[in-house]
């Protein structure tokens, strides 16, 4: 896989969260662009085809992670869709089953992320090829 060819969003209103989120992703071969919020990453998704996958914090202000996706999904954007929270992951994931996968934002969080993401985009291209 050509992590460079695969672009990646991380969407959070925590600027610091965002860029060590992005910094991970970065230093394994991923193109990150960040949006600060719900709000900017339907801006900016909306207008970057490029854009594979989705990685988004589940608690922010005017439209949560969970929205994000129902929005998303809504406007035809059915790209792998990754949710983070401090939540319980399970818990979320019976909530919003559909959702391609939820991490927890734990100390193991930025090195499961990288494998978790190549995972989800090999499933997506798998799907495309059928």
């Amino acid at each position: 896989m050509k992590e460079a060819e695969n672009r990646i969003i991380v969407v959070d209103d925590d600027s610091f969260a965002a860029e060590l989120i992005g910094m991970a992703l970065e230093s394994a071969g991923f193109e990150v662009i960040m949006a600060d919020g719900g709000i900017d990453a339907l801006e900016k998704i909306s207008v970057d085809p490029s854009i594979k996958i989705i990685v988004s914090d589940m608690n922010m202000p005017l439209i949560n992670g969970a929205e994000l996706f129902e929005e998303l999904r809504q406007n035809g954007f059915n790209q792998p869709f990754l949710l983070l929270t401090g939540e319980d992951p399970e818990a979320l994931l019976s909530d919003h089953p559909y959702i391609d996968a939820i991490l927890a934002k734990d100390e193991n969080m930025q090195e499961a992320l990288p494998s978790l993401i190549k995972a989800l985009i090999s499933k997506a291209e798998a799907k495309e090829t059928k």
